[in-house]
């Protein structure tokens, strides 16, 4: 169906760059496509085989595409982000355009985020379709002296990038650079405006690390998977790989050597791809839903709750992510480095070439459970404080000594006391609590309300045993209650305590 009018190019903000998409069709499923390793979206249109293929998709859907953070009609000026990051920028594409679910449509380096995004967000997910991709694009074996072959081979492959000699299009798209021998020049001008050389380096680096293997197997969505046989560029042998991962997939081998899903046969698999979308999958109206409220609970005890609703054990997934989750709290939104959380999650282990992987699972499973509310790049992860509130925040932001002592129902995660990165936040929540205890229960004091005064003098005292002024309190609350035995224990376990600091007072300075 082809279109009237090319589709407006929109810009979603995401955290510090704007994120360039587009949205035409109207049908009644809605498509997000995840973009391969670079594209220009504006560009895109120029070609016949492009086009062709793009109104093929506004044919039966509602279908979005965008350029990644760094490439295309993005904002190109920063860093090229990684894996996590880029799966929050797909989140804010689709928040962006009122898309509540879709099916996500992963081509070639995009399929691994479209994966990851899938287990960490499922609620958004209808079912995937996978093109010319893999859970891993390398093989799973590949040895380290094979790898610098590979980053060697991507800077070589970069210095061509954009140029005549360009290898990308005849390499790539060998039946459609038979078929139009103007299309060579016209990708290598189209490559020009969709990354720079050095960007192409870091995304193909970017690339050779992602691995989301062990993410695989939780996808319980829908998924078809599209590989042409010969493919010149990732082998169908991560194709089946993946297939045998996930629970509930299917595989659609086509033949053929072109790699870019635009060129070769191409009506073969996109009639498999409609009939995927349409025919055995029941899209809901889009709609634009609200965010549920996320609730991190670290005084006392460790909880988070949805709306409302505790995330019970097992909906982490692993203890890790639950560790993941503590440290980031104990952040208090600030970043924690990468390397300390490989540090913290895996402190055995030596060969750290694998963890950037390992941690993106970790962190799916924490994202999966806070519904977003991490913030992650290359070199650090943080919590997102705009979407999750915690407790401890909550005790900083009480405005007077009743809200603070309410805020505080015990110490900063009691299972962790002996965890070193629990050590700051645990005294500094505790430093906020005492004084205003202290003034709390005089308060409390003055207006009789003895039992609460007690009650507080206690807490006090278990986390000091050596603070005069909550034995004072004490034992003066007691006093003024009658409770004379109660007040002669309290006196004891004051002389008791001060004896051990060689403070030689009897204890009836305290009784007042």
């Amino acid at each position: 169906m082809p279109l009237d009018a090319l589709p407006e190019t929109r810009f979603a903000p995401a955290r510090g760059a704007r994120i360039a998409y587009q949205v035409f069709g109207g049908g009644e499923h809605t498509v997000v496509a995840v973009p391969p390793t670079a594209q220009n979206i504006d560009l895109s249109w120029e070609h016949p085989a492009v086009r062709a293929m793009l109104e093929r998709f506004a044919s039966f859907s509602r279908y979005l595409h965008f350029d990644k953070r760094g490439t295309g009609c993005s904002d190109r000026n920063g860093r090229i982000a990684d894996l996590d990051e880029r799966v929050d920028d797909l989140r804010a594409v689709m928040d962006d355009a009122g898309i509540e679910h879709a099916h996500l449509f992963g081509n070639s380096e995009g399929g691994p985020m479209t994966l990851l995004f899938a287990a960490t967000y499922p609620e958004r997910v209808d079912s995937l379709i996978l093109f010319g991709t893999g859970a891993t694009l390398l093989p799973p074996d590949i040895t380290a002296a094979e790898l610098a072959e590979q980053r060697i081979g991507a800077v070589a492959y970069a210095a061509k990038w954009g140029t005549e000699v360009s290898p990308v299009a005849t390499g790539m798209a060998p039946t459609l650079s038979a078929q139009d021998p103007t299309f060579p020049a016209w990708h290598q001008r189209y490559e020009r405006y969709a990354a720079s050389q050095d960007s192409l380096v870091e995304l193909l680096e970017l690339s050779f690390t992602a691995d989301v293997r062990e993410l695989a197997p939780t996808i319980r969505h829908p998924v078809l998977v599209i590989h042409r046989t010969e493919d010149r560029v990732i082998p169908v042998a991560r194709a089946r790989e993946l297939v045998a991962l996930l629970p509930n997939a299917r595989l659609l081998e086509q033949p053929g050597e072109d790699h870019f899903s635009y060129s070769g046969d191409v009506d073969g698999w996109m009639d498999e791809f409609e009939r995927f979308v349409t025919g055995t999958v029941s899209s809901a109206p889009v709609t634009a839903g609200r965010r549920p409220t996320v609730r991190i609970t670290t005084l006392g005890r460790f909880a988070v709750t949805v709306d409302g609703q505790e995330v019970t054990t097992s909906q982490w997934g692993s203890r890790r992510a639950r560790q993941l989750c503590k440290r980031l709290v104990a952040a208090r939104g600030w970043p924690v480095t990468r390397d300390e959380l490989f540090d913290l999650l895996w402190p055995e282990e030596t060969d750290r070439t694998r963890l950037g992987a390992r941690l993106s699972v970790q962190l799916s499973g924490v994202r999966r459970v806070l519904q977003g509310g991490v913030i992650a790049d290359r070199q650090s992860v943080r919590l997102d404080l705009k979407e999750v509130d915690t407790d401890l925040e909550a005790l900083y932001r009480a405005s007077d000594d009743a809200a603070v002592v309410a805020a505080y129902p015990g110490v900063f995660l009691p299972d962790d006391v002996y965890e070193a990165w629990t050590v700051g936040a645990r005294a500094e929540a505790q430093a906020r609590f005492v004084p205003s205890a202290r003034r709390e229960a005089e308060r409390l004091l003055d207006r009789g309300q003895l039992a609460a005064v007690v009650q507080l003098a206690h807490r006090l005292r278990d986390i000091d045993g050596y603070d005069e002024e909550a034995h004072r309190l004490l034992i003066t609350a007691l006093d003024r209650a009658g409770a004379a035995t109660e007040a002669e224990r309290a006196r004891d376990a004051y002389r008791s305590s001060m004896a051990e600091l060689a403070v030689g007072d009897d204890g009836d300075q305290a009784a007042g």
